[in-house]
């Protein structure tokens, strides 16, 4: 959740409770001290409807899925900012003698006092609701973020085998070039070996010739 929105609804709300006494006690007023009074909840509604315009910028500016919930908290409180607004409404237009506003506050207003109450317990309750949902929302992106650090950590994994196997491959390919040099060098001193044999053949043959040549010669005689 946003901090920045926290601080702006805390203001809101406080500013909504305080604009609410102060329509109740101007329901009981005439007067300078009621114009006071309403000049008072006046400034104070357009200084809600600021909090709630920054609330929705920053809502606008999250993820997709915490944007959800907070816009839905502003939607409860615009609806409440509209029922002060209402209540605001009443007041001004109600310019009554004070026998009028006796039976208003014996009878209306205590019917107004309890819907604005249970209004503001719908809307505390909502608020909680969303909170709930907003830590449940925190609570499957952080499941989020861990499985997707256990994701790149397997990638890594298998990234790292990976290399081993190449360097394994590389490693047996070397060892493959390597006997068939060996094959060559064995082939090559093979057939020196031949060529030496025939050789020494040659020479025994020619030396035998020799000696049975000398024997031959010297019996003859």
């Amino acid at each position: 959740m946003s901090a920045v929105f926290e601080g702006y609804e805390r203001q809101y709300c406080e500013l909504s409770a305080n604009l609410s006494k102060i329509c109740t006690a101007a329901g009981a007023l005439n007067g300078e001290q009621k114009k006071q009074k309403l000049s008072e909840v006046k400034a104070g509604i357009d200084e809600a409807e600021a909090l709630i315009r920054k609330m929705d910028l920053e809502a606008r500016s999250l993820q997709p899925n915490i944007k959800g919930v907070l816009l839905a908290k502003l939607r409860e409180y615009k609806s409440d900012l509209n029922n002060i607004k209402s209540e605001l409404k009443k007041l001004v237009s109600g310019n009554m003698n004070p026998s009028a506003r006796d039976i208003l506050l014996e009878s209306g207003m205590a019917d107004a006092l309890t819907v604005s109450a249970d209004q503001r317990d719908r809307l505390m309750f909502s608020t909680e609701r969303l909170n709930k949902s907003g830590d449940r929302i925190k609570d499957s992106r952080r499941t989020m973020l861990e499985t997707e650090e256990l994701g790149v950590s397997i990638l890594s994994d298998l990234h790292s085998q990976r290399q081993s196997l190449l360097h394994a491959h590389d490693t047996l390919h070397g060892v493959d070039d390597n006997i068939g040099k060996s094959k060559k060098i064995l082939s090559n001193m093979s057939k020196r070996m031949n060529k030496n044999k025939c050789i020494i053949s040659t020479i025994v043959v020619v030396l035998v010739l020799i000696i049975g040549a000398i024997l031959y010669f010297k019996l003859s005689k």
